[in-house]
C-alpha cells in the first residue's frame, strides 16, 4: 500500500511498505526504471499471477500483421529469478512474511527491496534485492540479490537466465534466433522483430558467491527461446550468498556504435564486447557511476526545492523530474516520448500531443538540447506528415495523432473498446479527426525558440515545421457561404467525448495562430536573414503560399463569447442536453460514465473528457480579457469529468492564471496522487507521462508564474499555495541558467549577466533590468 509512511521527508524516496498480489500493476509502473534508451518495469524477481514483465527499447517498433498498428515490443526477461529454499519455493504470497519494504531511490535511480520470509522448512532467511538501470551506460542493467540464513543452514537452489519467451499481453514480436554461452559465467540470447527486423542481442555476466569466496559455478540449460543457469549450494547458518548480474542490452537501431550492426552475430560480438568492458566494475561501480550522473545530470542542476507543510509535495515534483528522465530519449532524435514513457504497454509505446503541450516545456525551461532532439523528432517525421496530408486531400504537413517511428504514419488503432449499448468495438476516430497536433507541435517549436533564441534550429527546421503546418490548415478550411468565413469542420478538439463537431474552439484558434506565426515568421525571415527565406520559399513557394496563409487567417471562423462572456466550445455544445454528473465526477473509477452511456449517448450530452476551452485559454492568455476567462471556467470546469490525465494539469494552471490559488491547490494535489496516489490500480497500464511534466508546469510555470511573452520577455508572476512557505529553482533562458528564489512576500533572481547586456524580466507586472542579482518584493 501507499501511505504517507510511504514518504521521505527528505523528498527523494517512496517506498511499498507491504507485500499485495493485488496491486502488483501499481508499483510496477511507477518504480519503473530506465535511462532514456530502454525502461524496465518493476515486476518482482520472483514470478506471480497477475504481473506484467516489461523491457523496452526505445524506437524498435514492431507490427504483428497488417491488420495491427506498430507497437513497442517487449524484449526478453532479464530480471526473472526462481529460489527454492530447503524445498520450499520463494513466494511472499506463502510462509510468513516478517518484514517487506521496497524503495525506489529518485536521486541515484536504485530500487531496492528488504525481505524477512519465514516457513517451517526455511525458519527466518532475510533476502535483499537492489537494481538499476544505468543513466550513464546506456545499454547496462545492474542486478543484486544477497540471501542470509537467520536461523538454519539451508540448502538453495537458484534459476535464473533470459527468457526469449516475453509477449505483448499474448502478442510475439520475435523471432528466435540464437543463444550462446560464451563462458561459465556468460550467457546471451539474440533474437529479432518479425516485420521491422531489428535485432536483438541481451548477454547477462553473474557471479554467485557466499561471502566473498571465490564464484560457484552453474548448470546450463536452454529450452525454446530461453536459455537459464541453475545453481545448487549450501549456505551456513548466519552465512549469506551473493549473487550479482550486469546485463548487456543492444539492437541493430542502436544510434551510438561507430557502424552500426546490421549483422546479427557482429551485434552479438559487440554486446559480448561491451559486458566484458563493464562487467568488471561490479554492480556498486556500476551504479555509483550511475548515481555521479543522476547529481551531475538532474539534481545538481534541476532540483525543485519546495519548503511545504506537506513534504509529498516536494517529493511528487522529484518524482515528476524522474520520471520524466528515464522515459526521454535524449540519445537518439529519431524518438519520442511514450504516453506511458516506458513503463507499460499503454499506448503501444506512441507519441501524441502530450510531448509538446505538456513535457516539452520541462525541457524546454531546463535543459533545452533534449528539447530540441524532441523536435528534431518531429522534424524528421516531416516526410510522413506531408504523406498523411496528401492521403488526406491536404497540402503542407499533417502530424500523426499517434506517431511511433519517424516514418511509420499515422499509427492509431482503428478500434477500442467495446460499446456498453451495442457491444460493438468501439471506432477511435482520433487518427482521422483530431487535427489540432499539427497546431500542437508547432506551437512547441515556437515556444522553444522563444525560450533558447536558437536560430540555427530554425532555420534548419523549425521554420519549415510552421510553414508547413501553415500550409496544411489553409488546406484543411473549408469556405461556408452562409457564414461568409472560412470553417473547420467535422474534428475533435481536446476533449474526446465530442467527435465530428464543427468549429472547435481549441482547434479553430490554434490553426489561427499557427496562420498568423507562419506569416510572422516569413516576415522576419525576409527582413532578417534573405538567403534563409530564398532558400525555403525556393522549397515551399512562400511567397505564393503566404498569401494563402494571411487569405485564410483573416476569413477563419473564430468563435465568440456569448452575452453570458462563455466562448462555445464547438457549433454544438451549447446546446446539448444538459445532464446530472455528480456521481460521476466523485467516482472512484476512471471513466465511470463509460459504465452506465455508450459514446454515441455522450456525444449528446454536455460533459467534456478534459480541458479543451479552458486549456485553450490558458495557452494563449492574450486572446479574452478576464471577465471571458472567469466565465469559460464556471461554466466548463463543472462539465469536466477529467477522465483524461491531461486535464487536472490543464484546470491547475488555468486556476493559478485566474488567482483561484486555493482551487489551484486541489488540482495540484489531485495530479501527484494520479500515480502517486492510494487508487492501486490507476497505474496499471504504465505511469501517466504527461501528468507527470503537466506536474513540473503547475510547479513552475503555475505557482511559480513562469512564462514566456508575446514580447518575447520572460515573466515571474507568483501564486503561491499557503501552505508552501518557500520554492528555489533553476530554468535555461536564452543560453542562460537562471536561479530563481520565492516566498510569499519578495523574489529573489540570480543570473550571471552582462553589466552592459542586462535581461529584461517581468516580475510580479513589472519590468526590471537583470544584472547579477535582483531582490523584488511584491503583494500576492
Amino acid at each position: 500500500m501507499i501511505s504517507y509512511e510511504s514518504y521521505d521527508t527528505n523528498g527523494f524516496e517512496i517506498s511499498e511498505i507491504d507485500f499485495d498480489a493485488q496491486t502488483l500493476g501499481k508499483y510496477e509502473s511507477i518504480f519503473c526504471q530506465g535511462n532514456g534508451y530502454m525502461g524496465l518495469r518493476a515486476a518482482l524477481e520472483e514470478r506471480y499471477t497477475g504481473e506484467t514483465r516489461d523491457l523496452f527499447v526505445t524506437g524498435t517498433f514492431n507490427k504483428y500483421d497488417d491488420r495491427e498498428v506498430s507497437e513497442l515490443p517487449n524484449a526478453a526477461d532479464v530480471t526473472a529469478l526462481d529460489l527454492r529454499i530447503n524445498g520450499t519455493v520463494f513466494s511472499l504470497i506463502a510462509g510468513e512474511v516478517l518484514e517487506c519494504r521496497r524503495t525506489l531511490n529518485l536521486r541515484t535511480g536504485e530500487l531496492t527491496r528488504n525481505v524477512v520470509w519465514r516457513t517451517e522448512a526455511t525458519g527466518r532467511v532475510r533476502l535483499q534485492f537492489s537494481r538499476f538501470v544505468s543513466l550513464v551506460d546506456l545499454h547496462l542493467i545492474g542486478q543484486h540479490v544477497t540471501i542470509t540464513a537467520l536461523d538454519r543452514e539451508l540448502d538453495l537452489v537458484v534459476q535464473f537466465g533470459i527468457d526469449g519467451q516475453m509477449t505483448n499481453s499474448g502478442v510475439s514480436h520475435f523471432s528466435h534466433r540464437f543463444e550462446r554461452v560464451p563462458d561459465n559465467h556468460t550467457m546471451q540470447l539474440v533474437q529479432t522483430t518479425t516485420e521491422s527486423n531489428i535485432a536483438f542481442a541481451l548477454g547477462v555476466r553473474e557471479r554467485l558467491s557466499i561471502g566473498e569466496e571465490n564464484p560457484v559455478l552453474g548448470a546450463v540449460a536452454s529450452e525454446r527461446r530461453r536459455i537459464h543457469r541453475n545453481y545448487h549450494l549450501c549456505i551456513p547458518l548466519g552465512r549469506s550468498v551473493n549473487l550479482e548480474k550486469v546485463i548487456a542490452v543492444h539492437t541493430s537501431r542502436d544510434n551510438d556504435q561507430t557502424q552500426p550492426c546490421t549483422d546479427e552475430g557482429e551485434l552479438a560480438d559487440e554486446n559480448l564486447r561491451y559486458l566484458d568492458a563493464h562487467a568488471a566494475k561490479g554492480y556498486r561501480g556500476l551504479l555509483a557511476r550511475s548515481a555521479e550522473a543522476w547529481d551531475e545530470r538532474v539534481w545538481n542542476r534541476f532540483d525543485i526545492r519546495l519548503d511545504s507543510e506537506d513534504c509529498v509535495d516536494a517529493l511528487a515534483i522529484r518524482f515528476a523530474q524522474y520520471h520524466l528522465t528515464v522515459m526521454t530519449p535524449a540519445h537518439d532524435t529519431r524518438m519520442s516520448i511514450g504516453a506511458k514513457g516506458l513503463s507499460g504497454e499503454g499506448y503501444k509505446g506512441h507519441a501524441f500531443w502530450d510531448t509538446e503541450i505538456f513535457m516539452l516545456p520541462y525541457f524546454t525551461f531546463t535543459n533545452p538540447e533534449i528539447a530540441r532532439g524532441l523536435l528534431e523528432y518531429r522534424y524528421l517525421g516531416l516526410p510522413s506528415a506531408r504523406r498523411k496530408a496528401r492521403e488526406n486531400g491536404y497540402r503542407g504537413a499533417m502530424y500523426p495523432w499517434e506517431s511511433a517511428w519517424i516514418d511509420d504514419g499515422e499509427t492509431t488503432p482503428e478500434f477500442g473498446g467495446l460499446d456498453i449499448v451495442t457491444g460493438d468495438p468501439i471506432r477511435i476516430w482520433c487518427g482521422i479527426l483530431e487535427h489540432h497536433v499539427t497546431a500542437d507541435v508547432a506551437y512547441g517549436v515556437s515556444q522553444y525558440y522563444e525560450a533558447t533564441g536558437d536560430d540555427e534550429f530554425m532555420e534548419r527546421a523549425g521554420y519549415e515545421i510552421i510553414f508547413e503546418a501553415a500550409t496544411f490548415w489553409a488546406s484543411r478550411v473549408e469556405w461556408d457561404t452562409e457564414r461568409g468565413a472560412y470553417c473547420i469542420n467535422d474534428v475533435i478538439g481536446p476533449d474526446e467525448y465530442k467527435e465530428h463537431v464543427n468549429n472547435n474552439a481549441f482547434t479553430n484558434y490554434a490553426a489561427w495562430w499557427c496562420l498568423r506565426k507562419a506569416l510572422e515568421c516569413a516576415g522576419t525571415l525576409r527582413k532578417s536573414r534573405p538567403e534563409v527565406f530564398d532558400r525555403l520559399d525556393r522549397q515551399l513557394d512562400l511567397q505564393t503560399v503566404s498569401e494563402t496563409w494571411r487569405e485564410r487567417a483573416d476569413r477563419l471562423y473564430l468563435p465568440q463569447p456569448g452575452e453570458n462572456g462563455v466562448l462555445p466550445q464547438d457549433d454544438t455544445y451549447m446546446s446539448l442536453e444538459q445532464v446530472d454528473l455528480s456521481k460521476y465526477r466523485t467516482a472512484k473509477i476512471p471513466v465511470a460514465i463509460f459504465r452506465e452511456h455508450s459514446l454515441e449517448q455522450i456525444n449528446r450530452m454536455q460533459v467534456s473528457k478534459q480541458a479543451d476551452v479552458i486549456l485553450l485559454l490558458y495557452l494563449f492568455p492574450n486572446l479574452f480579457d478576464a471577465r471571458v476567462k472567469q466565465a469559460c471556467w464556471d461554466y466548463y470546469e463543472p462539465r469536466a469529468l477529467h477522465d483524461s490525465s491531461l486535464s487536472l494539469s490543464s484546470h491547475c494552471l488555468s486556476a493559478c492564471a485566474l488567482g483561484e490559488i486555493p482551487m489551484a491547490y486541489e488540482f495540484f494535489k489531485r495530479v501527484t496522487f494520479i500515480d502517486m496516489g492510494p487508487n492501486m490500480t490507476s497505474s496499471d497500464a504504465g505511469i501517466h507521462a504527461a501528468s507527470l511534466g503537466g506536474l513540473w508546469e503547475c510547479v513552475i510555470l503555475g505557482f511559480g508564474g513562469v512564462r514566456s511573452g508575446d514580447d518575447g520577455i520572460l515573466s515571474v508572476n507568483p501564486r503561491l499555495p499557503e501552505n508552501w512557505r518557500s520554492i528555489a529553482f533553476a530554468i535555461s533562458w536564452q543560453g542562460t541558467t537562471i536561479d530563481i528564489s520565492l516566498n510569499h512576500e519578495r523574489v529573489t533572481i540570480r543570473a550571471e549577466t552582462e553589466s552592459d547586456n542586462p535581461l529584461e524580466i517581468e516580475i510580479a507586472g513589472k519590468t526590471h533590468l537583470l544584472r547579477g542579482e535582483l531582490t523584488v518584493e511584491y503583494d500576492e
